[in-house]
């Protein structure tokens, strides 16, 4: 993947872990529980991709 693509996808990595983390911090009543699974699994995906491409990257 080019540079500028993973710098982008990491941007927007953490814009969805800030988002989960304001979720996560309100009163279990107010949790919009679609939206923090949602979010979670966005998250995942994009944390994952990251690694992965990452550990491609590595000459061993």
């Amino acid at each position: 993947m080019s540079n500028s693509f993973m710098i982008i996808l990491a941007i927007v990595s953490t814009v969805i872990w800030i988002a989960v983390s304001k979720e996560a911090v309100k009163p279990a009543k107010e949790i919009n529980r679609l939206k923090i699974i949602t979010l979670l699994s966005a998250g995942s995906v994009s944390a994952f991709v990251i690694t992965i491409t990452l550990f491609q990257s590595l000459s061993f």
